[in-house]
This record gives C-alpha cells, sequence and structure tokens, in this order.
C-alpha cells in the first residue's frame, strides 16, 4: 500500500514565486486528502497531480492562508460536476465560517459534509485512522495524525507446512486470521507490525500534544515560520523556530521531520541549517515535492523533488 505526502503550498501567510499557501495532499491507496486549503491551492494541484478527486479535507485552523482557496476549489468541482459527497473537517466554528464563504462563493450540487473535531474525535477508514491533536496558536487549531492499523506478523510458510498445512490458499486464509485444520495463525505468524503514522501540524507553538502524538512518527510536518533570532517573536504570535521543530522532532524520536510555512524574512538554507544541527533527518521541501513512505522494514522515508520524480509519473485523474 502506497503512502506518500505532495506539498502542494509551503509558503507562509504571503505567496512567492516558487512557493504558494499552505496545503498538502496525503495518498494513501485510492485514498486523496487535503489538508489545508490556501489561496490558490486548485492552481496549485492543476500545476503538479492534477485536481484529483478528493477524499475529504482537513483544515487545521482558520487564519486565511490556510482556507482561502477552500471555495473556489469546491467551485470548480461543482462546475466539474462531482457527485460524489464530500467531507470537511476543522475545529469548532467551521460550520459558520462554510456558511458564510458558500453565501458569496455559491452553492454547491454536492453534498458538503461539515465535521467539527475534539480531542478524542478519532475518525476509522479502511485499514488507518486520523486523530485531531489541539495545537498552541491564536485561536483554535488542530493537527492530524494519520496512523495505520497493525498489520499482521510475517508469515513462516515452513512452519505451516510442517503443521500439515498445503501451499496455496490454506496459506492466504491463514495470514488473513482463519484457524485451518486446528493450525491457528499465531502458530504460523510472528508479531503484529506497526503500520505507518504521519503527523501533520498548521500553525503551532511547540507543544506537548504534538510531541506525544508523533511519538516514532514516520514522517512530522511542522512548520518553521521563525529562525532562531527571533525567539520571542515565535512565541508572541503562536508559531515556531525550525530549531524548535527540530527539537520536538528529535524528542518524539520520529524519522523524518519537514518543516513548512516558510517566511520571505529567511533563507531555507538558513532555517535548514539551524534544524539540522538540532535534528538531522530534517527536509525542507519545495512545492510538488513529495515524501514517499515505505512499511519500516523496507526503508526509510524519502524526499522526492518534483524534477526528479519517475519519468513515467502522470497527473491524476480529475475530479
Amino acid at each position: 500500500m502506497d503512502l506518500s505526502v505532495l506539498f502542494a503550498g509551503t509558503a507562509g501567510s504571503i505567496p512567492t514565486a516558487r512557493r504558494g499557501l499552505p496545503a498538502l495532499l496525503l495518498r494513501r491507496g485510492g485514498d486523496r486528502i487535503l489538508f489545508d486549503c490556501g489561496e490558490g491551492t486548485q492552481r496549485q494541484l492543476v500545476s503538479s497531480v492534477g485536481l484529483t478527486e478528493l477524499s475529504e479535507i482537513f483544515i487545521t485552523h482558520f487564519h486565511a492562508d490556510h482556507w482561502l482557496g477552500l471555495p473556489g476549489l469546491l467551485k470548480t468541482f461543482d462546475l466539474r460536476a462531482r457527485e460524489r459527497p464530500l467531507a470537511i473537517h476543522g475545529p469548532p466554528g467551521l460550520h459558520e465560517l462554510l456558511t458564510l464563504a458558500m453565501r458569496t462563493a455559491g452553492r454547491v450540487r454536492f453534498e458538503l459534509e461539515v465535521v467539527e473535531l475534539g480531542p478524542g474525535d478519532v475518525m476509522a477508514r479502511e485499514g488507518y485512522r486520523i486523530a485531531p491533536v489541539p495545537v498552541v496558536h491564536r485561536g483554535p487549531g488542530l493537527a492530524y495524525v494519520v496512523f495505520e492499523d497493525e498489520r499482521p506478523g510475517v508469515f513462516d510458510p515452513q512452519a505451516a507446512v510442517r503443521l500439515g498445512l498445503e501451499p496455496g490458499p490454506e496459506f492466504g486464509r491463514l495470514q488473513r486470521g482463519e484457524t485451518i485444520r486446528g493450525v491457528a495463525p499465531d502458530q504460523v505468524l510472528g508479531p503484529p507490525r506497526p503500520g505507518r503514522k504521519v503527523v501533520i501540524s498548521g500553525d503551532t507553538r511547540p507543544c506537548e500534544a504534538v510531541r506525544i502524538a508523533a511519538h516514532r512518527a514516520d514522517l512530522l510536518v511542522h512548520e518553521a515560520t521563525f529562525a532562531e533570532d527571533e525567539l520571542d517573536r515565535a512565541a508572541e504570535t503562536g508559531h515556531s523556530t525550525a530549531a524548535e521543530a527540530a527539537a520536538l522532532a528529535r524528542d518524539a524520536e520520529v524519522t523524518m521531520l519537514a518543516l513548512t510555512h516558510f517566511s520571505t524574512r529567511y533563507s531555507v538554507g538558513l532555517l535548514r541549517d539551524e534544524a539540522r544541527a538540532v535534528f538531522p533527518r530534517t527536509v525542507l521541501p519545495r512545492d510538488f515535492d513529495s515524501i514517499e513512505i515505505p512499511f519500516p522494514e523496507r526503508g526509510e522515508p524519502e524526499l522526492v523533488r518534483w524534477e526528479d520524480r519517475p519519468a513515467h509519473a502522470v497527473a491524476e485523474p480529475s475530479a
């Protein structure tokens, strides 16, 4: 099962010629989940993977740079005759925000489900779950943890043969949890293997809730609005420095940290150097870069630059 994140927008509050406003597309199997939708997100998607058929949308908080692209995106889906319902999740206040926004943009003909979330509202999906985590910013805000279910342990075919089973369909049924001719799965399967975990935060101070949620995550996506020379300013505005995000990643024992939400006041190289001095496994994606996340036994997450993507990669089907 493939798992990756595409960085559709990595700028802070102000877009630049090379960076759009915050938006991230998580892809798992056939699911396409958008986290935040800054102004111009639909254009960013069209310019990269295409305006894909989104499964659902999650908004981290209500500052305009994180959601203002949503009305236009929804109207485009409507103009393209989307029929599938679309759920939009976010902190309390989301329903009022969308009601006002769509009153201006105009209604859509497909069903919109607006879901306001709080801590503890874990949403089960096929093979994985999504959980909101409170963050520390100005106003209500959430990070999101996407974590897969445990996987069965490694199958030992030789043990199954010794117990009298035949290679073929019996092996498959055993791996799916059935007891076959008196042989139970735990007799031929190793210990359960953990699934993968991705933590996506929007604007936030480094906080204990995110550190706990990110414990041993395969990937943590965290903002880095400031450098260390403006540590006090970061605290005043509810943001983080690159080094603070790196310290959180180190303490949480994550495999990879991806920094986003870059301010135009700094060079990316400065933020990179400050973060890697604390946590070497830090990457700073550019727009349209992606991070591929294999199962742990197959390797570590890998940053794939947009220009280095496989030659056969094509845009996905549009909505």
